[in-house]
C-alpha cells in the first residue's frame, strides 16, 4: 500500500513538471529584453515575461519600481535625525519612529509616500506628527520643500556624472 502511494506521487509530480517546464521547450534560447532597466533620474526595472507557464499564475504581473530615488534618498538624508522603522522601495513608503532634530526639544516622527516616478512636489506626501498631535501645515511643508530641494540638488550631482 505505501509502495503504490509513493509510485503515485512521483507519478504526479513528473507529470507537474513536465507540464511546468512545456514553455521552457518553446522558448529555449535566452531572451537579452527579458530584464529591461531604464536608465537617468527616473529609473525603473520592470520584469517582462512574453512566455507562459504553470508558475506565471503565482508571479507577479510585471510590476516595478515606482520610485524617483532621488526623492527617496534626499527623503532619507532630510529625515536622518529620526529612526527609520520601515522602508520599502516597492511601495515608496518610509516610517520613521520619535526623534528630536539637532538643537531641538520636541519629538517628532514622520510617515513619507513616494508616489510616483517623476521628481516634483506631486510625487512626495510627508505626514509628520508630535507626540501631541499632527504639527503645523507650515512646518510640513517645510519639510516638504527641504526633501524637493535636495533631490533636485542629487539630480544636479548625477548630471554631471
Amino acid at each position: 500500500m505505501t509502495f503504490l502511494r509513493i509510485k503515485t506521487a512521483g507519478i504526479v509530480l513528473a507529470c507537474l513538471g513536465l507540464l511546468a517546464s512545456c514553455s521552457a521547450w518553446e522558448n529555449a534560447r535566452l531572451n537579452p529584453d527579458a530584464y529591461v532597466v531604464e536608465s537617468g533620474p527616473n529609473r525603473t526595472a520592470t520584469y517582462t515575461n512574453n512566455g507562459t507557464s504553470l508558475f506565471d499564475a503565482f508571479r507577479g504581473g510585471g510590476s516595478g519600481i515606482k520610485v524617483n530615488r532621488f526623492l527617496w534618498t534626499a527623503s532619507l538624508e532630510v529625515l536622518d535625525f529620526l529612526p527609520v522603522q520601515n522602508a520599502d522601495p516597492f511601495t515608496g513608503v518610509i516610517t520613521t519612529g520619535y526623534g528630536t532634530p539637532p538643537g531641538g526639544g520636541r519629538a517628532y516622527r514622520a510617515t513619507v509616500l513616494i508616489s510616483d516616478p517623476a521628481l516634483d512636489a506631486r510625487s512626495l506626501n510627508v505626514a509628520v506628527q508630535t507626540r501631541g498631535g499632527p504639527v503645523a501645515a507650515g512646518t510640513q511643508r517645510a519639510i516638504e520643500d527641504a526633501i524637493l530641494t535636495r533631490a533636485r540638488q542629487l539630480r544636479t550631482q548625477a548630471a554631471r556624472y
